[in-house]
């Protein structure tokens, strides 16, 4: 009995402090590697108080590239950049929305004109002969088409604005340089093509560019094309869209068209014809306008 007393009275000295510090642990030596991380990993935690993290941080940062929020977090971006964009916008997002408008305008001009133009020559013309028939059509919103006799004036508006290399066409001139915004252009283009070209799908006959007109911010224009065009002396500072300056260029257009002939293809180019052209209904001896002549070297002045 007195042995089992003991052991139950001594039993719980096992867990005391005393008897823990007394008792001492088996040494085993901690191995120097463990040493050396222990001390690296207390080095780079007391570096990472010091010094925030560029490397492991993904949020929103600002210019000088401290972060502003954490990852996912919503922040207000830095005052320089919406200055950057505000400024953006004003300059060259704002201006060619006007210049947009201004092309459009000038495009809506070139409609009414050519539409009083065939009314006129279809008077004149009608009585002489009614089989020729010159009429005006409507595409969409950016093109429209000229049907006189066996040619086709096809009007087509670009929905982009433009610039140009610095010395191509106006971009010399003093007008532009005055001013950035006037650097940049709508512009509408006229082509000739043989009316039956497009009555009868005939995919590989060529158009030609007769005139290009380039509108600006101010609603002024520079016009260019081909020789037969009666050009205006390209001062954009003088030249406005109005009425009659599109008349003349839709008269221009046409005249040019009229008095370049077709081309009928020489014997030994039309000997030969495939299936695909036949099965495409193309007529190998299709003529071809050869006559236009188109001047990129124009004089500007201003």
């Amino acid at each position: 009995m007195a042995k089992s007393t003991t052991q139950r009275g001594t039993e719980p000295e096992l867990f005391a402090p005393a008897e823990t510090a007394a008792t001492p642990a088996p040494e085993q030596p901690a191995p120097a590697k463990k040493k050396a991380k222990t001390a690296k990993a207390a080095k780079l935690a007391a570096t990472a108080a010091r010094v925030p993290s560029e490397a492991g941080h993904s949020g929103a940062t600002a210019t000088n590239n401290q972060p502003t929020a954490e990852a996912g977090s919503p922040t207000e971006a830095p005052a320089d950049r919406l200055d950057q964009i505000f400024e953006g916008l004003k300059q060259k997002s704002v201006a060619k929305q006007a210049i947009y408008r201004n092309t459009q305008a000038a495009f809506d001009c070139l409609r009414l004109v050519s539409q009083e133009l065939v009314v006129e020559l279809s008077r004149k013309l009608t009585p002489l002969d009614s089989s020729v028939v010159i009429e005006y059509r409507s595409i969409n919103d950016m093109e429209f088409h000229i049907k006189f006799s066996g040619d086709l004036l096809v009007f087509v508006m670009h929905s982009n604005v433009v610039t140009f290399p610095d010395d191509y066409g106006p971009m010399p001139s003093a007008y532009v340089n005055a001013d950035f915004r006037r650097r940049f252009f709508g512009h509408i283009m006229a082509y000739n093509f043989m009316a039956d070209s497009i009555k009868y799908q005939r995919m590989n006959d060529p158009g030609y560019l007769v005139g290009r007109l380039l509108v600006n911010i101010e609603n002024h224009y520079y016009l260019e094309g081909v020789q037969q065009l009666e050009l205006p002396d390209n001062d954009m500072s003088d030249n406005i869209i109005r009425p009659d300056a599109m008349r003349l260029f839709v008269e221009s257009a046409m005249i040019a068209a009229v008095n370049n002939d077709l081309i009928a293809p020489l014997l030994p180019e039309i000997q030969k014809i495939s299936v695909k052209q036949k099965v495409e209904n193309q007529q190998v001896s299709r003529g071809s306008k050869v006559g236009f002549s188109f001047s990129h070297q124009q004089v500007h002045e201003g």
